[in-house]
């Protein structure tokens, strides 16, 4: 412990992720009270929590942090959101066995429970099969559920690693006039998945292990080349693939690795004229063995209630000629 007017500063170091989640607790809550019952200043770079504060509060929060290496220090907390109501207070989309079956996803951090039957299916479907395609609309849960069964996973030791992938296609903008490097332009694209993991995991934890390449935020186009062995991979917006995107990502897949492909039909960015690699997927793959393919529909969408109204209006009959959110796509369903 190092000591300088006063203030004084620890440094633990830390290289087994398990360790790092246990340490930092669900949600990073571990470190939140740490900071507010010892008031230290606590940061973690590169596998080293450096505390620093007052001799005796240093001391203490130490050994607090310490003792959370114990696995017998773990702690699980019991998380799940509301779902938003109709004007008559009912959840929308709600199953009377939801909170009942056995299809909860359980980590360390959240206890994850699907809230509708279409959700359940899904979460069944990615247990049972190594490549799963789910087409849904906004709100349904396709992004969440899938990266919880991904954390599920890891925790369990069923995988390795997590890979994130989302194209980068432009929804009527162009990357070229986004502010900032390569990475700065592509953030955006890769957001809600950074935002779903961190939910999960809290920062830090997600970071450390972004940090150890343990997960992986990319965009499409740096999947080209790899073999991705015991890794949990997940393609988001699948819609906005083209049909050799999508070929050359599913051809990704190694041993012991489980894909999910998610997307919204109704939402594809592509250039007129150019088929969307999800669509083409779901047809061209249909009655392989060990895919499995979950649709949801907007009354497994569980984010706000307008949402749901929104989707509908979208698809209402009335909508200009040639309008068709739903492609043909019920026939590979």
């Amino acid at each position: 412990m190092d000591e300088n007017h006063g203030i004084s500063e620890a440094t633990l170091q830390i290289s087994d992720p398990e360790t790092v989640l246990r340490m930092f607790g669900p949600q990073d809550q571990n470190l939140r009270q740490i900071k507010q019952e010892f008031g230290v200043s606590i940061t973690h770079r590169a596998g080293l929590i450096k505390i620093s504060g007052s001799p005796e509060a240093v001391r203490s929060a130490t050994e607090q942090l310490e003792r959370y290496r114990n696995p017998a220090a773990a702690t699980t907390l019991v998380t799940s959101v509301p779902l938003p109501l109709e004007p008559n207070n009912k959840p929308m989309g709600a199953f009377a066995g939801a909170d009942k079956k056995e299809l909860a996803i359980h980590h360390p951090t959240l206890r994850i429970v699907p809230r509708t039957e279409g959700q359940a299916r899904y979460v069944e479907t990615i247990r049972q099969h190594d490549m799963t395609f789910c087409i849904g609309p906004a709100g349904c849960g396709k992004t969440y559920l899938a990266v919880a069964m991904a954390v599920e996973a890891f925790k369990t030791r069923q995988v390795r690693k997590i890979v994130l992938v989302r194209p980068a296609v432009e929804a009527g903008e162009s990357l070229g006039f986004l502010p900032g490097d390569l990475q700065a332009k592509l953030n955006p694209y890769l957001r809600p998945l950074l935002d779903a993991i961190h939910d999960m995991m809290g920062f830090e934890q997600a970071k450390y292990l972004m940090e150890q390449e343990v997960i992986e935020v990319v965009p499409l186009a740096y999947m080209r080349g790899r073999t991705l062995n015991h890794a949990f991979i997940i393609l988001d917006e699948a819609q906005n693939t083209t049909v050799a995107q999508m070929k050359m990502f599913l051809t990704r897949m190694g041993e012991g690795a489980k894909m999910v492909i998610s997307g919204d039909i109704s939402q594809i960015d592509l250039p007129h004229g150019v088929t969307s690699g999800l669509r083409d997927s779901v047809q061209r793959l249909k009655g392989i063995p060990g895919i499995g393919f979950s649709k949801l529909q907007e009354i497994d969408i569980v984010r706000h209630a307008l949402v749901h109204r929104i989707v509908k209006a979208y698809e209402n009959p009335s909508q200009p000629s040639g309008y068709s959110p739903s492609g043909g796509m019920e026939q590979g369903l």
